[in-house]
Order: structure tokens, then sequence, then C-alpha cells
């Protein structure tokens, strides 16, 4: 009798132990933060992202270089774009409003990038800084009309068109 109580303790003991659980962080989980960036025509922009690991996994400490992010479901109408090479005052001058569309159902911030055709030379670039509106931020499920009005001396050289190819925004921190 002495025996099967002991065994009986015995075995009540060990499956009271497998059970609990042990002080190791093997379920703590933390939130970090990943630096990245990217270039567009040599404009470097910030894209830091969250995200949760194990508690024991290292802080990122170099900033990561990654493809640039482009926003979801992104759509856009030019309401006018226009170009006149020869202003008649030794400049030419570009016009434009295009809105841009945020349908989701969050708020963006972000860099519209153009894709233009000029003299056969196609390239990319953001006319935000110099835009009266830049839309460097959409609200959600909202628009923004980048307005852009500029005109550049002639001195540098004649431009005889310049077409709108396409429109990205990307998004930043």
């Amino acid at each position: 009798m002495k025996i099967t109580f002991k065994f009986r303790f015995l075995i009540m003991i060990i499956i009271l132990l497998s059970a609990c659980h042990s002080n190791d962080d093997s379920d703590c989980m933390k939130t970090i933060t990943i630096p990245q960036f990217y270039f567009i025509n040599n404009q470097s922009y910030s894209y830091d992202i969250t995200q949760e690991v194990p508690c024991d996994f290292p802080e990122p400490s170099e900033p990561e270089l990654i493809e640039p992010p482009e926003l979801e479901n992104f759509s856009y109408e030019v309401l006018n774009f226009i170009f006149t090479s020869d202003t008649g005052n030794n400049t030419s001058r570009l016009q434009f409003e295009i809105k841009l569309n945020n349908p989701n159902d969050y708020s963006v911030s972000g860099v519209p990038i153009l894709t233009i055709n000029s003299d056969e030379l196609e390239f990319s670039g953001s006319f935000s800084n110099n835009a009266s509106i830049s839309c460097f931020e959409i609200n959600a499920n909202s628009s923004c009309i980048l307005t852009y009005d500029q005109e550049e001396s002639l001195d540098l050289g004649i431009i005889n068109s310049y077409e709108l190819i396409n429109v990205q925004y990307l998004l930043t921190n």
C-alpha cells in the first residue's frame, strides 16, 4: 500500500511540474521599428515599419534600402495639363492639376511621382516641392489636387513637348 501511495504521489508531482509554464521568455513579444529608405532621382525618402517579434530578437541598427512602396488602389485623374514651350517672355511654362485619389480607409503620407516624356526623353520625378498644393498627405477615402504652375528660362534650352505618361503615389513616413 505504501508503494502505490508513493507511486501515485510521484506521478502527480511529475504531471503538475510538466503542466506548469517555465519562466523563460519564449512567449514574450515586443514591437520594433525597422528603419527603411528608398531613392527616387537621388532624393532619399524614409519608410519605417513596425513589426512584432520575439523579445530576444535584436534591435535593427542599420536602415534597409527597399524598393519604393506604392499606395494600394491609388488612382489619378488629369484635370488639366498645359505646356507652353514659349510664353513670349523667354520662358516655357508648365501648368497642371492632377486629382490624386486615396480610396483606402486610412490616411497616407507620401510623394506623388510623375513620369514625363519630354522631346523623346522619359524621366520620373516629384514636382511637389515647387507645387502650390503638394499632396504630401491624402486623407482616408479622399482626394488631393496636385497643383503646379512654374516657368523656366529658355536660356537653359528649348523644350518642344511635355507629355504626362503616368502618376504614382509612393509612401513615406
